[in-house]
């Protein structure tokens, strides 16, 4: 197998996985960045998997369905351009070889999903276990609360955050370096953020995706994942000082306040 991120809008990323012949994308907001790889590889498209209904993730589905016939799969609750496959967490999709359990995230929009499977072999960054999780979880991010509330996203993104440290985290937006700049402000002596933002300014310089992301990683960088953490409930406490201490749901609320205006 072979995962790739294609470059869409701005800072948009198409996850693109394939065996050398058959393909999936994620959260297709533009066809022709996916018509270009599928045509410049030889691929076919076998399935078209969608997150959540926003446009720069659905805006090119109906055209690569009817260029390609590849079936749709997407969240029960959203609307999603149709003819799709409804799902919602605790489900199962067979794809590329692979089942991929479908897990409920609501906070970004209210009925998100993400895609995880255990295990894809392939070319590096795989073999790992593998998170299409959309605008819910970014690299030392997490979506903004649009449509859910921030004990919903909290409870996302708890149940993100518990799967294998080594789960390649496939985010939908290259926000890396913003992100990293106010986990900075966050946790100013977290080494680990230092360190992760050398890294990540030397790959975008050389033209390169900070992502996939490693999960790991993400719960040593993330004041998001980390909102029991002293040094950041204090933070957010510093920025909202009616933040009450030792509860996480309020710090995130506070964290992604802060990080709306940083």
């Amino acid at each position: 197998m072979h995962l790739h991120p294609l470059p869409a809008f701005t800072d948009n990323y198409i996850w693109l996985l394939h065996d050398g012949r058959q393909a999936l994308v994620v959260d297709p907001g533009q066809a022709a960045p996916v018509m270009e790889a599928l045509q410049a590889l030889g691929l076919h498209l076998q399935s078209i998997v969608v997150t959540h209904h926003h446009g720069d993730h659905v805006g090119g589905v109906a055209e690569l369905r009817e260029a390609t016939g590849a079936a749709v799969y997407g969240p029960a609750r959203e609307d999603i351009p149709a003819p799709y496959h409804p799902l919602q967490g605790g489900d199962t999709l067979p794809l590329l070889g692979h089942t991929w359990q479908v897990i409920d995230v609501p906070g970004h929009t209210a009925g998100h999903i993400a895609y995880y499977c255990p295990m894809v072999e392939g070319e590096a960054p795989l073999p790992a276990p593998v998170l299409f999780c959309g605008d819910t979880l970014f690299s030392a991010g997490c979506g903004r609360l649009f449509e859910g509330t921030p004990a919903q996203m909290h409870a996302s993104l708890s149940a993100l955050a518990a799967l294998p440290s080594t789960t390649l985290v496939c985010a939908a937006h290259e926000y890396t370096l913003s992100n990293l700049r106010f986990a900075q402000a966050v946790e100013p002596d977290n080494a680990d953020i230092a360190r992760y933002t050398a890294h990540c300014q030397a790959q975008r310089a050389q033209g390169a995706p900070t992502l996939p992301a490693q999960l790991g990683n993400e719960l040593r960088i993330n004041p998001f994942l980390r909102s029991a953490v002293p040094a950041v409930a204090r933070a957010a406490q510093q920025f909202d000082p009616s933040t009450p201490s030792g509860d996480p749901v309020s710090v995130l609320a506070s964290l992604r306040r802060w990080k709306n205006q940083f």
